[in-house]
């Protein structure tokens, strides 16, 4: 895809997925950024254009024509783009301008690594510290999870997935695991929404099902149950990728 072509796709298909998105800057870390600001909303609405690949790998991302994109200023774009640069989605560079990551086996591995280290901590945290209206926010994450899985709809359960793993690691009250685990998790997402044509059904219900496993356990209280269930959904992951985190 040109680079031209990778700013015009998706340019009116955004307005209905779009508002599925992610509520990231409300519930993810980024606590320094109100939802509320312009930058917020760019960031989330960019990002999510990230995972779906609607910006593709190794695209030019020219800022005015992000600006028109997303009916935005150019404050609030390069504000967004600084912030995906430090999660490694874009690269920025001084005379060269902005580019979509590539997606590199590499650092899916690593990334892989590190969340099966810290995601199940997380959730055991959330186990022991999440309040009522937390671990209800856990579970509600993945509501309407398995119509979205038998209809296919990507955009749901990406904003469904992102959503959920910002609430566990919000609910365990750590936000410097939050901050380290979250970009990590946008990602993983990037790789998962790639290998997402080779999903069966019966893959995506279970990975719907397993997380709604880690949000009950998360409900009662059983810290080690929560670590073991979110073991469980990063065992869990479309055959496609599975050879690109284990090969």
């Amino acid at each position: 895809m040109a680079p031209d072509d990778a700013l015009a796709s998706g340019q009116t298909a955004g307005g209905r997925d779009r508002m599925l998105v992610l509520d990231i800057c409300s519930s993810s870390g980024l606590e320094d950024w109100s939802p509320d600001l312009q930058k917020a909303k760019v960031y989330e609405r960019i990002l999510l254009d990230l995972i779906l690949g609607r910006l593709a790998p190794g695209a030019r991302l020219d800022e005015q024509s992000l600006a028109a994109r997303y009916d935005a200023g150019l404050a609030g774009v390069r504000d967004a783009l600084g912030r995906l640069a430090l999660e490694g989605l874009v690269i920025r560079r001084a005379r060269s301008g902005t580019t979509v990551a590539p997606l590199d086996l590499v650092e899916l591995r690593q990334g892989y690594e590190a969340r099966a280290l810290i995601e199940p901590h997380c959730a055991g945290l959330a186990a022991r510290h999440a309040s009522k209206a937390e671990a209800e926010a856990i579970r509600a994450a993945f509501d309407g999870g398995e119509q979205a899985a038998r209809e296919r709809n990507l955009p749901a359960l990406v904003a469904m997935d992102q959503r959920f793993h910002a609430a566990v690691a919000r609910a365990g009250g750590n936000l410097a695991l939050a901050r380290i685990l979250i970009p990590l998790q946008h990602k993983a997402a990037r790789y998962w929404v790639f290998s997402f044509g080779a999903a069966t059904e019966a893959e995506l219900i279970a990975d719907v099902e397993q997380h709604r496993a880690v949000a009950d356990v998360i409900a009662t209280g059983d810290v080690e149950g929560a670590r073991l269930a979110m073991m469980r959904v990063l065992n869990i992951m479309p055959e496609a990728t599975r050879p690109m985190v284990q090969g």
